[in-house]
């Protein structure tokens, strides 16, 4: 389409566009979602429910690191103090839509950004496309980064605590399936798109609404919405809150970083405009 007939599309035509957009995308995570519905028995088994085993590589790498130290650590038990069950007539099969509906969303998230990126990219000027080219790949690559550290730190951190925490003997952690689903679903899912903050931040500072000098004034600030943040996906206790503080904080100064190099650029830009 050429560039004069983008500029002269009107507003319906726009939402027409965005539809048909909108329809490859939700085609994409549905053939996905299928395709993990069908091998649900080995999502479920070897993916969602791998965290319970305690021969999982978290828990084997930190009781390694405990008895490395010399500190005691339910990270080295050899069974997760807790039982799955079912309490609702439909809820291992809604457990299984929605899981595959979310695996979907996840391995399809190029092809998300990539629908998405035609949808803006027509609007941009030739120079920002072409300084863009690599944006699938490198938000693709985070948000798949994300939902790992989501699935093999916050995941298990998250899981031994809670399972391990108790208020007295005469109570045991009989865990339904939908709670346990949700906790796995929420630290990924949760870490991909915390892992997209530096893509956010170059379209911030590409219109205006960022500078690294605001990023640095409110570094402080942040550091508090960052603890928040891994308050609210990780369990209540320091360590853990720690760990998933530190990428997000790396993450963040990796922002300020791209900040300037949009702002330096834009500059450059500006000095040849006017030679």
């Amino acid at each position: 389409m050429a560039k004069k007939e983008i500029n002269e599309m009107s507003f319906l035509d726009h939402l027409e566009d965005l539809r048909w957009h909108l329809i490859r995308i939700i085609t994409a995570v549905v053939i996905v979602a299928t395709v993990a519905f069908i091998f649900s028995r080995f999502v479920f088994d070897q993916i969602i429910f791998a965290p319970l085993d305690m021969s999982f590589p978290t828990y084997d790498m930190l009781c390694q690191t405990a008895n490395f130290i010399g500190v005691n650590t339910t990270f080295c038990a050899e069974e997760m103090p807790m039982i799955l069950q079912n309490r609702t007539m439909a809820g291992q099969f809604s457990a299984d839509i929605w899981t595959a509906i979310l695996g979907g969303f996840i391995i399809s998230f190029p092809y998300v950004i990539y629908q998405l990126w035609k949808f803006v990219s027509p609007g941009l000027h030739i120079n920002e496309r072409k300084h863009s080219r690599g944006f699938i790949i490198i938000s693709s690559l985070l948000f798949f980064i994300g939902v790992l550290f989501g699935y093999y730190i916050v995941t298990p951190l998250s899981l031994n605590f809670l399972a391990n925490y108790s208020i007295s003997t005469k109570v045991d952690n009989q865990i339904d399936i939908s709670s346990y689903i949700a906790l796995v679903r929420s630290s990924a899912l949760a870490s991909g798109l915390i892992f997209e903050l530096p893509i956010i931040i170059y379209f911030l500072t590409k219109i205006g609404l960022v500078t690294p000098e605001i990023l640095r004034k409110y570094r402080k600030y942040a550091l508090v919405v960052v603890l928040i943040l891994s308050a609210i996906i990780t369990p209540p206790d320091i360590a853990s809150q720690v760990i998933v503080a530190i990428p997000i904080l790396v993450l963040y100064q990796v922002s300020i970083y791209i900040s300037k190099v949009v702002i330096r650029n834009q500059k450059r830009k500006e000095k040849k405009q006017h030679v």
